[in-house]
């Protein structure tokens, strides 16, 4: 499984800075607040413009990737990390770290749809070796991100910019010189599929329910460093943590407890027990023992929901897995682009607690409308859509697994084409 061509493990290179996107920033806030005066409220828009941007550029990452192909699609949102990245460490204010930050989301958006493909076309070893590659990148990222942040954080805030763009740049040569060309799809995909994709009911629910659970979920990541008041090396300490419990709940614990109790019991007991621990965050917010505990062990639950809730919507959704990942995406991350920003205008207006009580309830609404899917959600345990119909691949234990990192429909894609050659291989053994 380890012995991959060099084109493997540029672009799983690629995927573990990719990913250390997600935290990369937690540890660096107070201290862009504090030298760039800027309030806290300000600060977090660094969240926002990311999401937000990442979350309408899902709807046209299919649309662009399925017309000039994976390897141009890859290389054009490398070539925009780095770009952007770098950018952002140069800026002077909080306006331009927010607006460069916007452009590293869309960037993030278009390598993440195509990154898991191109990883299954070119690797040895088959589907399910080329997605441990994949989980081993991904995991790796989340949970080093924060930690470097806090490294070259502990230098300059800038540092974790530049350091980015610098790893980004490494593996956009390498991607270059030696991933090979990759062929188009056979049909592209239209622009307005995903929205069009939200008409189904069961695809819709999960969408919403996501929405509420990534405001809960983006509440937490995007203002609990504040009243920390760490250094930028302790936060990332705190939140490399988090991610460690994040990747191994995301990899090991969901598909295990999904095969144990079912999608719809884990999710209402993780979402649960989020609610839970943002309600303790709430009552204690300045206290910092309970704060730091509260946000390590979050990322069991966070690994947990993150997993089952995408694997759920690539089974149910009776439409292309990667359009239904697109419009899933583009619900749930504008609850959490939008999240950040209003916790540190709700602390302006009223006190620390208001937030995270907001943010517990939001827990309480997504298991809420959740329940409502329920029967949806079983067959989804059973490989079957909202409409009844057989899903092929849903009962293979790679697709849990690989749904962990799709963020931006990388996997579905990846799935999908997968089976698609097995198809054309067994058709033309049977002739």
């Amino acid at each position: 499984m380890w012995n991959q061509p060099k084109a493997v493990y540029a672009v799983a290179f690629a995927c573990v800075v990719s990913f250390m996107g997600i935290g990369l920033v937690d540890p660096i806030l107070p201290a862009i607040a504090s030298q760039l005066h800027a309030s806290p409220s300000q600060v977090t828009l660094l969240f926002t413009s990311y999401l937000v941007v990442t979350a309408v550029a899902m709807l046209g990452t299919n649309a662009v990737s399925s017309r000039i192909g994976a390897k141009k699609t890859l290389i054009g949102g490398l070539v925009l990390i780095v770009v952007f990245a770098a950018l952002a460490g140069s800026a002077g204010s909080i306006g331009g770290i927010v607006g460069f930050r916007a452009g590293w989301g869309l960037g993030n958006a278009l390598f993440i749809a195509t990154s898991l493909a191109v990883i299954v076309s070119s690797a040895t070893g088959g589907f399910a070796g080329a997605i441990i590659l994949y989980e081993t990148a991904l995991g790796v990222g989340i949970a080093v991100g924060p930690l470097l942040g806090g490294i070259l954080g502990s230098i300059s805030w800038r540092g974790p910019f530049y350091g980015v763009s610098v790893l980004m740049l490494i593996a956009l040569i390498a991607t270059v010189f030696f991933l090979p060309a990759t062929p188009k799809p056979e049909h592209p995909t239209s622009l307005t599929a995903p929205i069009r994709a939200l008409r189904h009911r069961g695809l819709l629910t999960m969408g919403l329910a996501a929405l509420f659970y990534n405001w809960a979920f983006f509440t937490m990541l995007g203002y609990a460093p504040f009243p920390m008041k760490l250094s930028a090396i302790k936060l990332g300490l705190v939140f490399f943590g988090w991610g460690i419990f994040v990747a191994l709940f995301a990899v090991f614990g969901a598909p295990r407890l999904q095969r144990r109790f079912g999608t719809a019991p884990t999710l209402y007991v993780a979402l649960a027990a989020f609610a839970v621990d943002l309600a303790i965050i709430a009552i204690w917010p300045t206290n910092r023992t309970v704060l730091i505990c509260a946000v390590i062990a979050a990322g069991i639950m966070i690994g947990i929901n993150n997993t089952l809730t995408t694997q759920a919507v690539m089974v149910i959704s009776p439409v292309e897995r990667p359009v239904a990942s697109a419009a899933y995406g583009f619900v749930r991350f504008i609850g959490g682009g939008l999240a950040p920003y209003a916790a540190g205008k709700l602390v302006e207006h009223f006190n620390l607690h208001v937030p995270f009580a907001i943010a517990a309830g939001s827990a309480l609404v997504a298991a809420a409308l959740l329940s409502t899917a329920h029967r949806t959600l079983q067959n989804a345990d059973k490989g079957m859509d909202e409409d009844g119909h057989s899903v092929a691949g849903a009962d293979e234990d790679q697709l849990v697994a690989g749904e962990f990192g799709d963020e931006f429909g990388g996997a579905a894609g990846a799935i999908d084409d997968f089976e698609r050659a097995h198809e054309r291989v067994d058709s033309a053994t049977n002739k």
